[in-house]
This record gives structure tokens, C-alpha cells and sequence, in this order.
């Protein structure tokens, strides 16, 4: 339905830095117009003053003068002719998107266990023997352990542990049951299920 005398937002030009709004926007265009330096500036001043109304927690981030004058720049579309107060030579860096972290790209064998887990017994099979590779060897069987509880179904006996660590160090790392002692481990509980429910 078209509605004459009506304005819509769909129909206008899309605004650089929507956050300042339509009229800070109509402002700078009018300082870009404006025919001396002189004038550009002092208009400019004025902008970015109305800039900070618009965006008062601003205030709460180190160097947020330069950040106004970094946006000015460029909802002026790099065409306000001024001697800057602030260099905004790095008012680009602002619409620039970070690089994308690359994901794991090496499968892991077990998910319950985790890719950090994979690691630790990774590094366990090349250990020489020792105090340093007891010790991150219960550890680890003690983070496996709390891994099959949480992402097991609660199946979390210490065989099972026994015999994945076994098996995933190639026989590396052998517990001895009879004298390992794991932590006291506790299942954490799942009480979404329980919320709503009514006391009969």
C-alpha cells in the first residue's frame, strides 16, 4: 500500500552508522556542502557534540574522541574537507571484519572425551616414565572419567576408563586398578525436567 505524504525507512538510503540516526546523518551531508573549511569545522564540532547525545556510554571507552571523529569520517563518506583534530587515517579499521578462526580440522576419535583429551594421551604414548607422567596420567584419567559421566549417560566405571586410556596410548599407559584411586566424582544433576512441575 502506497500511502502519499507517507516516509518509510525501507525507502530511504541505507545509513552508514544507523546508532547516530537519520538526523545526524542529514547533518553531516550538510556539513560536507558547506563552502569553507571554516564552516565545515565549526559544523563539525557541533556534530560530533550531537554525536555524543546520541551515544552517551561512549564516554566510558579510553579514547572515545577519537572514536566520534573516526565515525564522522566516514558517515561522511571520507568527503568532509577539514583539518581533522584527530588523525582518521585508521577510521577504516572500524568496518573491517576480524580474520575467521580456522576450526579443528582433525577429527576426534572419541567425542565424549574431547579434543583437549585426545591431546593429553597424544602426549602421554612420548613421555619417558616418571613422577611427570603419573601425575598426568591420573589427571587425565580423572578428567575421562568426569567426560563419561557428563557426556556418557552416566556411564563412568573405572574399567571403561582403564581401558580407553590403555587403548588410545597404545598400551602406553596401563592402570592398575587394584591400587589407582580415582576423585570422587559426582554426577551433576538435570533438573530441567523438573522445573514447572507442580507438588500434588
Amino acid at each position: 500500500m502506497n500511502i502519499e505524504g507517507l516516509d518509510y525507512n525501507t525507502g530511504r538510503e541505507k545509513l552508514l552508522m544507523p546508532e547516530y540516526g537519520r538526523e545526524i546523518q542529514k547533518m553531516v551531508d550538510h556539513a560536507v556542502s558547506l563552502p569553507t573549511k571554516e564552516e565545515r569545522l565549526r559544523c563539525a564540532k557541533t556534530i560530533v557534540r550531537m554525536m555524543l547525545t546520541k551515544v552517551p556510554q561512549i564516554r566510558d571507552n579510553a579514547g572515545y574522541e577519537q572514536t566520534l571523529w573516526d565515525h564522522l569520517y566516514l558517515m561522511s563518506d571520507r568527503q568532509l574537507d577539514i583539518d581533522w583534530p584527530y588523525d582518521v587515517s585508521g577510521a577504516e579499521k572500524i568496518h573491517s571484519k576480524p580474520a575467521p578462526i580456522p576450526l579443528p580440522q582433525n577429527r576426534i576419535r572419541l567425542r565424549h572425551y574431547g579434543k583437549l583429551v585426545e591431546e593429553l594421551l597424544e602426549k602421554l604414548k612420548t613421555m619417558p616414565e616418571g613422577e611427570v607422567r603419573d601425575e598426568l596420567a591420573r589427571q587425565t584419567a580423572n578428567q575421562m572419567k568426569r567426560d563419561l559421566l557428563t557426556w556418557g549417560h552416566g556411564s563412568a566405571d573405572d574399567e571403561k576408563v582403564a581401558d580407553d586410556m590403555a587403548r588410545l596410548t597404545d598400551g602406553v599407559i596401563q592402570l592398575d586398578l587394584g591400587s589407582f584411586k580415582f576423585e570422587k566424582v559426582t554426577a551433576i544433576a538435570n533438573d530441567e525436567g523438573k522445573k514447572g512441575r507442580r507438588k500434588k
